[in-house]
């Protein structure tokens, strides 16, 4: 079913192109755009079937990989070329004279309005890689690093100055590659935390693709340890391999469970929500778990313990303050990721907790942008995101950034 969907998309989005592409061309061209398109779109289509129908993992070439997210590329510049000649098509209706004496190469066809198309088209392709170098170049730089410390009047004096390192939705894959997480790597390794949380989206869309995660990061040991939530991206696929190879790695994934950490007498309850996708089963019709449920998380908490909840999607909120968490700490929003308006984030369609720090009575919750990408290798007005969050005892609560 799925993969019907996908070649539907792009049969209805490439005749609607097609039909654009005549307009603009030269009739001379018009023969051979049918067969381009299809040649362009075809590794797209096949690697579609095997992600949909092939059994288990079968392994791709490289240049086909290429090939196949080329095409994939295209169906963005194809959805931006079509609005761009909807946008200019209205301008030239608007705008339109009389037509020149010349006859249109194609019948029934306005030269003006064809060089009108081809202009608008034009400078819509050169906007777009544009914005796509500048897009590239903030995705793929190294991460801002925001540091601040957050009080509590209630945190326990053992707990003072807890240093924890936040990364969020790192999506090893076809766009994060080794170097790249290994750079992420030691960026969070220099702030030198007593915690590193890290809160869900390890992979892209495969489960296999958490074996660069694992070399990267192996051997980086922070005093408290590590600790981990799947994202919605890691339920694209079934999620057991991303568990076990995680145990392995010493990395607990607290999946409605919880871990204690305990320093200078005090107690820190790291408690974890499931994503809802794992309860979906859409993408491979089975159910891994019954998504958020504060109840089974808390199941070991001791009375008194600092609460700490790792919750993936900052939606879920609302089920990470019943486990009664102070602090919440999520990301799944990618700040927007595309911000094409000033002032303007994207991610509101996911929910009003969009990045950085939020609070309800006593309780917060930091929202991290994250460091990796989905769909286009690009970031605009979102960059990535490493966050440090100190825990401070204050007799007020307040937030102060770290000097």
């Amino acid at each position: 079913m799925g993969f019907l969907a996908v070649v539907l998309a792009i049969g209805l989005l490439q005749l609607l192109h097609l039909q654009l592409l005549r307009l603009e061309l030269p009739e001379r061209s018009h023969r051979a755009l049918p067969w381009l398109l299809a040649a362009l779109h075809l590794p797209l289509v096949l690697y579609a079937a095997v992600r949909f129908l092939g059994p288990g993992e079968v392994p791709l070439p490289v240049p086909f990989r290429f090939l196949a997210r080329l095409g994939f590329y295209f169906q963005a510049l194809t959805f931006l070329h079509l609005l761009l000649g909807m946008a200019a098509e209205g301008a030239w209706r608007i705008i339109r004279r009389p037509p020149p004496e010349p006859e249109a190469e194609t019948p029934g066809v306005d030269p003006s309005r064809r060089a009108f198309l081809r202009t608008a088209a034009a400078a819509g392709v050169g906007a777009a890689a544009t914005l796509g170098v500048v897009g590239a170049r903030e995705a793929y730089g190294d991460p801002e690093i925001t540091r601040q410390q957050l009080f509590f009047p209630d945190l326990h004096p053992g707990l003072d100055g807890l240093r924890l390192v936040q990364l969020s939705d790192l999506h090893a894959g076809p766009l994060v590659d080794g170097a790249l997480l290994r750079r992420w790597r030691d960026l969070a390794a220099a702030e030198r935390p007593d915690l590193l949380l890290i809160t869900g989206d390890f992979v892209d869309s495969r489960a296999v693709e958490i074996a660069p995660f694992l070399a990267s990061f192996r051997g980086f040991r922070p005093p408290l340890g590590t600790f981990a939530v799947l994202g919605n991206h890691d339920y694209f696929d079934d999620p057991r391999p991303i568990w076990e190879a995680l145990g392995r790695e010493g990395i607990p994934c607290l999946e409605n469970r919880s871990a204690l950490v305990r320093r200078g007498g005090g107690t820190l309850a790291l408690v974890g929500l499931q994503d809802p996708m794992a309860r979906n089963g859409r993408f491979m019709g089975k159910v891994f778990g019954p998504g958020p449920r504060p109840d089974l998380a808390l199941r070991e908490v001791p009375d008194g313990a600092f609460r700490l909840c790792l919750n993936h999607r900052p939606s879920e909120w609302r089920a990470a303050r019943e486990t009664g968490a102070r602090l919440t700490l999520s990301g799944h929003t990618h700040g927007g990721q595309i911000n094409l308006i000033p002032g303007v984030n994207s991610a509101r369609i996911l929910g009003p907790y969009t990045e950085g720090l939020y609070r309800k009575g006593h309780q917060m919750l930091y929202v991290s942008r994250g460091l990796g990408v989905v769909g286009l290798p690009m970031r605009i007005q979102a960059p990535p995101e490493l966050a440090v969050i100190v825990l401070r005892r204050e007799p007020a609560q307040g937030t102060s950034r770290i000097r």
